[in-house]
C-alpha cells in the first residue's frame, strides 16, 4: 500500500510538472506581446523582458496617427462575428434536430455528407465562391460573410453529436400532443435544453470568425470596410516597418477579444464538449 501511494504521488508531481510546464508554454508568447506593446523599437531589439515598460501611450500615437482606423475595424470585426455566430450557431442546431429527430428518405446519406464536407478545405472552393458573390454584386459586403455561417459543415457536425445526446423523443412527442408547432418545440423546448452545447459553439463561432483573414482578404477591397485582422496585415508595410511598438500594439488590440472571451467562457467550453461526448 505505502509503494502504491509513492508511486501514485511520483506520477501526480509528474503531471503537475507537466501541466505547469505546458502552462507556460501557452502563455508566454501572449504575455511577451502585450509586454512589447509598452515598449519602443529600441527596447525591443534590446533583449526580452518580462516586465511592462511606460511607452503604451507612444505606440498607440504612432498606429493611430498613420491614417489607420482600428477601432473602425474593430467594429466592423466586432458586428461580422457577432451575426455570423448567432445565424450559424441558430441554423446549423436547428438542422442537427432536423436530422436527428426526423425520419425521412436520405437521412443517413446527408449525415454521412455533412462529415465528408468537414473534411473539404475552405481554399478548395473560394474561387468559385468569390464568382458567384461577384455576380450576385456582393463583393465588398458583409452578407458573404455572415449568411455562409448558416452552411458551416463543421458547426454541423458539432451540433449532430451533441444533439444526440440530449434529444429525448417522449418529451417532443407530448409537446406535439399539447399542440405546440415544430418550431415551437425546437425554440422553446431544445434551445433551452441544448443551451450548453449552444455556448460552446457560439465561442468557437466567435473567435474562428473574428481571427478570419482569409475569406474578408478575397472579399473586401475598401480600407474602410477592413477587418481588424486584415488591418493589421498591413502594418507590414514601409510605414510601420520600424515602428516595432506600435506593430505589437496593433497585434495585441487584435488578440484581446481572444483571450477574454477564454478565460471568461473556458469552463462552459469544457462543459459542453464533455456533455456532448456522452451518449444516453
Amino acid at each position: 500500500m505505502s509503494s502504491y501511494r509513492t508511486e501514485t504521488n511520483i506520477l501526480r508531481t509528474i503531471c503537475y510538472i507537466v501541466m505547469i510546464i505546458t502552462t507556460i508554454l501557452c502563455i508566454a508568447p501572449i504575455w511577451l506581446l502585450f509586454i512589447n506593446a509598452t515598449r519602443s523599437t529600441p527596447e525591443i531589439q534590446s533583449g526580452v523582458s518580462l516586465i511592462p515598460s511606460n511607452n503604451f501611450m507612444v505606440n498607440y500615437h504612432i498606429l493611430t496617427n498613420q491614417g489607420l482606423n482600428i477601432w473602425r475595424a474593430f467594429g466592423n470585426s466586432l458586428y461580422i462575428s457577432i451575426f455570423s455566430t448567432a445565424v450559424g450557431v441558430y441554423v446549423s442546431m436547428m438542422t442537427a434536430y432536423g436530422i436527428k429527430v426526423y425520419d425521412f428518405k436520405g437521412r443517413k446519406f446527408l449525415n454521412n455528407f455533412i462529415l465528408v464536407l468537414v473534411l473539404v478545405p475552405m481554399q478548395m472552393s473560394i474561387i468559385g465562391f468569390y464568382q458567384y458573390m461577384a455576380k450576385l454584386g456582393l463583393l465588398d459586403s458583409y452578407i458573404p460573410l455572415i449568411i455562409p455561417a448558416a452552411a458551416s459543415a463543421a458547426t454541423v457536425f458539432f451540433a449532430l453529436q451533441y444533439m444526440e445526446s440530449i434529444i429525448i423523443k417522449d418529451l417532443i412527442n407530448a409537446a406535439r400532443i399539447d399542440g405546440c408547432t415544430e418550431f415551437g418545440i425546437y425554440n422553446r423546448i431544445m434551445v433551452p435544453i441544448a443551451a450548453p452545447g449552444i455556448f460552446t459553439l457560439s465561442i468557437f463561432g466567435f473567435v474562428g470568425s473574428w481571427n478570419n483573414f482569409f475569406t474578408p482578404f478575397i472579399l473586401i477591397s475598401k480600407m474602410e470596410k477592413y477587418t481588424l485582422p486584415m488591418l493589421v496585415q498591413t502594418l507590414r508595410g514601409d510605414t510601420y516597418k520600424t515602428e516595432m511598438g506600435a506593430i505589437y500594439l496593433g497585434l495585441a488590440i487584435s488578440i484581446l477579444p481572444v483571450v477574454i472571451v477564454y478565460l471568461l467562457f473556458a469552463r462552459y467550453i469544457v462543459s459542453g464538449i464533455s456533455m456532448g461526448a456522452v451518449k444516453e
